[in-house]
């Protein structure tokens, strides 16, 4: 029976894709097999022997160590584009928070005092503060371009806004779900010569913190209204309020409050809404169980943020899996101790993923434990591990 360890509430939609007959699940799981997480930090803890798989219930890794998971041969799972459509939303209601003053004039209503007579005097009189501007027309900058930034993209055109995408690891099933006229910028620093609007839709990296800086600002038309509802740092929140008070920036709105920004004048600070709906938790529980119970039962590996996609239908009873550094004659080491053990392999599929690699090997015969000694033994090997037979109805 796998042994599955929740480090938060993660829905029982996604957990009823575990049948219960094979998956022990819990908080209080001592030896897991795999850990489901959602926001819980995993830098600090001690990764149990047992782990074979992380599957994170959401888009972004950044709380899960995933360097030494690797140096494990632990593939690391997400959900990407489970949470699209609750990310796109809140995008859509920053541009019009941006534009139209709706929370300072809300402040402003709720705070009115006196007869009704005075409150609506002091209405007519006040409005003229909170006036705003529409976003047909206005240019809407998208940095990355994968689920929620096309989405974004594409209820923008629908909005009557022009957009101008940038992302250079667009695929072309990617492209092909964009709308025809989203335009594509050669940079960062092209797109931002030309919006008056930009959202970010990317993950926190060395190459994308600080992507908005005081250099690159000065780069942008004056009044731009700046979105992150992506990651903590992807915008250098101290040149931002720099620039709104020199009225280079007409607005902020972002989902990661602070001191400097809670109660900053053309910011709007969210807590952290992006994927808070009950549907994005659903759809990321169950895209990421999915993905974990396929490894543990078949060794195939879909959505990992460290390892390559493999996904190989079973075609023996036996099978075991291999993770590996990518260095040469690896394939050529694995081939030779089953061969030299007398075992037929039936098929092997191998991918590679930057410094990682991954092997499926069926074979014809049940796999000897010296043969799986042998391949742990093998300098590179991170992780080899032979899996049950498939049900029936896998083969």
């Amino acid at each position: 029976m796998h042994q599955i360890l929740t480090l938060n509430n993660i829905s029982p939609l996604g957990l009823a894709r575990l049948p219960k007959d094979h998956y022990r699940v819990g908080s209080d799981i001592r030896e897991p097999d795999a850990i489901l997480v959602r926001s819980a930090k995993m830098h600090d803890m001690e990764i149990p022997k047992s782990l074979k798989a992380v599957g994170r219930a959401g888009a972004g890794v950044n709380n899960i160590p995933v360097p030494k998971m690797s140096a494990r041969g632990i593939p690391v799972f997400n959900a990407p584009g489970a949470n699209a459509n609750a990310v796109k939303e809140l995008v859509i209601a920053g541009l019009v928070l941006g534009c139209r003053h709706i929370c300072e004039a809300w402040d402003f209503a709720r705070n009115l005092n006196g007869s009704d007579e005075e409150i609506h005097k002091a209405v007519e009189a006040g409005k003229k503060q909170f006036g705003g501007f529409e976003l047909p027309g206005r240019t809407l900058g998208v940095i990355g371009l994968g689920a929620i930034g096309r989405n974004v993209a594409n209820a923008a055109v629908t909005l009557g806004m022009k957009v101008i995408g940038y992302d250079p690891g667009l695929t072309v099933e990617g492209a092909w779900q964009l709308s025809s006229s989203v335009q594509k910028a050669r940079s960062v620093e092209d797109l931002l010569k030309n919006v008056d609007f930009i959202t970010f839709h990317v993950p926190l990296t060395d190459k994308t913190r600080h992507t908005i800086n005081a250099e690159r600002l000065k780069l942008m038309k004056d009044g731009v209204v700046i979105l992150n509802f992506a990651r903590e740092g992807i915008v250098d929140d101290q040149a931002v309020s720099a620039a709104i008070k020199a009225k280079k920036v007409y607005a902020y709105i972002c989902d990661f409050p602070s001191n400097l920004l809670k109660n900053h004048p053309h910011v709007i600070a969210l807590p952290h809404l992006g994927a808070s709906t009950h549907e994005a938790e659903e759809n990321c529980a169950i895209m990421v169980a999915e993905q974990v119970r396929d490894f543990l039962e078949n060794g195939n590996i879909r959505n990992s943020v460290n390892f390559p996609e493999v996904v190989v239908s079973r075609g023996s009873d036996h099978r075991i899996v291999v993770a590996n550094a990518n260095v040469p004659n690896m394939l050529g080491q694995i081939s030779e101790a089953f061969g030299e053990a007398g075992v037929n392999i039936h098929d092997m599929v191998n991918m590679s993923r930057g410094d990682l690699a991954y092997t499926v090997v069926d074979l014809d015969s049940p796999v000897p434990e010296s043969v799986v000694t042998r391949l742990r033994a093998i300098q590179g090997v991170l992780m080899a591990r032979v899996l049950p037979p498939p049900a029936p109805s896998q083969i």
